[in-house]
Parts: C-alpha cells; structure tokens; sequence
C-alpha cells in the first residue's frame, strides 16, 4: 500500500509517497526576485500550478498506481477555524483530480500537522502519536508552541504559546535582506554566523512561553550599522532568535513535565537551535524534513488509511 501526499505552501512545491517504512519526497522552492520577500499569493498559486506536473511526473516514475490506496494534501496553514490560503489550493486540486481517477480517497489535512509528522516520520518517533508533546512550529509565516495530543491516528494541536507579532522566519528573512542575501535566507544566515566570534544577542522579554519579535529588527539593524559585520549580525539575529525559543521552552517543560518538545519547520533546521536545545528533551528532524515538504502528509494519509 502507497499513500501520496501534496503540500504546495508559500515557500515550496512539493508531493511525496510513503509506504509504511520509507518514503520519497519531491520539493522545489517558488522562486522569489532577488531583493524580495517572498511571493504574492496569486503569484505562488500560479507557481505551483506550474511546477505541480513536473514534480508529479518523478514522484511517479517508479510507483505502481495500482498499490496507491489513498491521497492526501494540506489544505490550510493550520487545523483552525478560519485558517486559509489561496496557494494550498493548488495542492488539493492535484489531489482531488488523482485521488478521483484512482477511486481512493482523499485525506485532507493542515500544513502544520504535516510538518509535525514530518519530523516525527524522520526522528523515528511514531510513539509520540501515542502521547502528549510539545510542538515547535518555526516557519516564514509561524513561529507557535502547540500542546499537541492524539486524535485518531493524528494529532490535535492548541496554541499555547510563540510570537505576538512577526515570525522566527519572517526576522530572518528581513534579516537577510538587510545584509542583500538571498529569500529565504535561513541557510545563508546559518553559514554566516558560523564565521564571527561574536556572542553579541539581544535578550527578548519573555512572558511564560510568549515574546514579540518585533523589536529585535530595530536591534538587528542598529547593530549592522554600528558594526558593519554582516557575520555578526547574522549571529546576532539568529541568537536573538533562539534564546527566547530555549527560555519558553524551558518554561513550557517546567509546566509540562515530561513531555518531549518536538521543533518543526524551516527554522527547525538551523544548526545553532539545534545545538542550543539539544539538553531539553528535544526531537528534531533532518534538515529536509523540517523545512516544507510534503512528507508529513503522506504519512498522516497512510496511517488514516491504515487505521493506526
């Protein structure tokens, strides 16, 4: 039995087969205009439309569609109500059409539940469907803490903390264009700050498991233009960043002892929070699984199909 799994967020094109054990994962990133931040939706909706077919065609270059037993795709940023984006559309389209000309059917799920299940396909960590966790999501677009529990073989995930304001990625982002580095900017200001001695950070305010982001772009750029050291402000950034995730997270593991805390999305790649919160009970991914990627849904659509 193969399950297939599309996901077109505002960042990647992406479909992905998984059949119990392994699985294969075709991605590719809008392209974004040098000096840019991001698309516009009706830009990566078209994006993806385009993209879609090609993608398709490797994925299913070498599956049986006979052994295709169910379709899955996220249809929204998050499982909440009022959750909404045109360019998941594209994405449930191509699900919709494949999954009525195999006779199967289709699973629909959110992009924040794929991430989750993504990382946890990744790290080996199928008991976490059994358990309560805490969930890391850190993206472009999200930067939430979710007490997240099992429900049918998936999971339920409630906000309990994160931003106030502007994403983990959206500070990196319009960190990298401060410094004229291509969107997204996560890997290029990872390498960059890994070549400064630097330990210069601003220390965000935290209030139990929440912060606000958006002073630490003034900082980040009062401190290019003192310092004119494009290393150093990108470590100064990405400390900002992740020494306010460490201390809501350490916080959150005070109130929910015990529980493991699961980091996903693109942010959830970078190697200094992956250094810096490795002693708290933490699950990460590989890299390729934490950025956006149609991986999560297969799986979730495989374990719908298979009733576990």
């Amino acid at each position: 039995m193969i399950a297939i799994g599309f996901d077109t967020s505002n960042y990647t094109t992406s479909c992905a087969a998984y059949d119990g054990e392994a699985g294969e994962n075709q991605s590719k990133l809008l392209d974004v205009k040098p000096g840019e931040l991001g698309l516009r939706q009706s830009d990566a909706l078209f994006s993806h439309i385009k993209r879609l077919p090609e993608l398709s065609d490797r994925l299913f270059a070498h599956i049986d569609p006979a052994q295709i037993r169910a379709v899955g795709v996220s249809t929204r940023p998050r499982a909440v109500e009022g959750s909404y984006m045109p360019c998941f559309m594209a994405g449930w389209s191509q699900a919709s059409v494949l999954a009525a000309a195999l006779h199967v059917p289709l699973r629909e799920f959110s992009h924040q539940q794929g991430h989750i299940a993504a990382v946890l396909h990744s790290a080996g960590r199928e008991d976490l469907y059994e358990r309560p966790f805490l969930a890391w999501h850190l993206s472009g677009g999200t930067t939430e803490l979710l007490l997240t529990t099992p429900e049918a073989g998936s999971f339920r995930c409630e906000k309990i903390g994160g931003t106030t304001d502007i994403s983990a990625g959206q500070l990196i982002d319009r960190t990298g264009q401060l410094l004229s580095m291509p969107f997204p900017a996560g890997k290029a200001l990872d390498a960059a700050s890994e070549q400064t001695q630097t330990r210069d950070l601003f220390r965000v305010k935290v209030t139990d498991f929440s912060f606000s982001f958006s002073g630490v772009q003034n900082k980040v750029q009062d401190y290019y233009r003192k310092t004119e050291d494009a290393n150093a402000a990108a470590y100064y950034a990405l400390a900002s960043v992740v020494e306010a995730v460490r201390t809501a997270t350490k916080n959150a593991r005070a109130r929910y002892p015990g529980y493991p805390v699961l980091f996903s999305g693109g942010v959830a790649s970078n190697s200094m929070l992956r250094r810096r919160l490795a002693d708290l009970d933490t699950v990460f991914g590989e890299p390729r699984y934490s950025t956006d990627n149609a991986m999560g849904i297969a799986v979730l659509t495989y374990r719908a199909e298979a009733g576990v």
